[in-house]
């Protein structure tokens, strides 16, 4: 006697089950970043399995016992934590926000090098247990650790990338919001270039509504954006996270949030516009470094690049921006 089984209870392509499959989000890192990552993914519901990783057995048992109390006011899911790298097999996503911490007088070269060999002794057994998942890079300096793990891993451009601007780009679209009193969803501009000092916004770009931004006039004559007014906005961007981790040691919400939602394109195969960092070949003469313009986002990873008008100040800040990170990894070896 034959069984006849609807599409839906088989999970083919494209049903209502298939949409429902096991997805995996592994996060190495089970610090103020890493926990905080796993967090927002569960609170967004990102993902079905949210397994952390970390060398500390009780720290990385306790975080995920403590998420998993939470887990009925969640969408379902199921939390895991261990020492033991086996816990990120076969992982959908795995997001490395482990990383070498600063020490007083240490140069950004000098963290970055601590930090690189960290990732070289986490990445090739990592890429055992999660051959097909995509690598997303949250550890500082992103732009140069992204690069450095691209040559370590071996893992095609596409399937290694670094958070880049993401999160910069939601302090720049926040901080014209309040200044122009408009909703923060209404204002699309991005960050682009290293994360770091030599970003740049790309103003030229950007719009309010449907409004190019440089010819925002202002509700009612408030909220004009002059060039000086741009200027302080800019500086505010950069300035913010030293601001944060001076008051309270270290950024983590909203570079969790920035994060989940990079997670939630990957996995849900959105196709979203996010300025990630990585690698660039022949993007408007810019070739063989990692930093952050405007890219399709989707289950396969960093996918195409947009090109972008841009005006030729920012053009030139962004190759500015391109060679200030080459530089940094050609003096680490890179």
């Amino acid at each position: 006697m034959s069984e006849n089984f609807s599409s839906d209870e088989l999970g083919l392509p494209g049903t209502t089950a298939s949409k429902h499959r096991r997805t995996k989000l592994a996060i190495v890192g089970a610090g103020a970043v890493g926990s905080t990552i796993a967090y927002a993914a569960l609170m967004r519901g990102a993902a079905r399995t949210v397994a952390l990783y970390d060398i500390n057995t009780a720290k990385v048992e306790a975080e995920a016992l403590d998420l998993g109390h939470g887990v009925q006011f969640m969408p379902m899911a199921e939390v895991v934590g261990s020492d033991d790298m086996a816990v990120c097999a076969d992982a959908d996503v795995v997001v490395i926000t482990a990383g070498a911490k600063q020490k007083p007088g240490q140069t950004r070269i000098d963290l970055a090098e601590a930090t690189i060999s960290l990732i070289s002794t986490l990445l090739p057994p990592l890429v055992q247990v999660a051959p097909n998942a995509v690598y997303l890079m949250v550890t500082n300096p992103v732009d140069i650790v992204t690069y450095a793990a691209l040559k370590i891993s071996g893992l095609p451009p596409a399937q290694l990338f670094g958070s880049g601007t993401v999160l910069d780009s939601s302090r720049l679209r926040y901080l014209i919001a309040q200044h122009t009193g408009v909703a923060v969803q209404n204002v699309h501009a991005y960050v682009a270039g290293e994360h770091g000092d030599s970003e740049l916004p790309l103003w030229s770009s950007a719009t309010i509504g449907a409004v190019p931004l440089l010819d925002w006039n202002g509700i009612g004559g408030r909220g004009l954006l002059t060039a000086a007014v741009r200027d302080q906005i800019a500086h505010e961007v950069v300035d913010s996270a030293y601001r944060i981790i001076a008051g309270k040691g270290a950024t983590n919400y909203a570079v969790a949030l920035a994060s989940s939602r990079i997670i939630e394109a990957v996995i849900n195969d959105e196709q979203r516009i996010l300025p990630v960092s990585s690698l660039l070949d022949s993007y408007y003469g810019i070739n063989d470094v990692c930093l952050s313009v405007p890219t399709l986002v989707g289950r396969d990873g960093a996918g195409e690049r947009l090109q972008v008008p841009m005006s030729a100040d920012e053009l030139a800040g962004l190759r500015k921006s391109a060679q200030s990170l080459t530089d940094v990894a050609r003096r680490l070896g890179y």
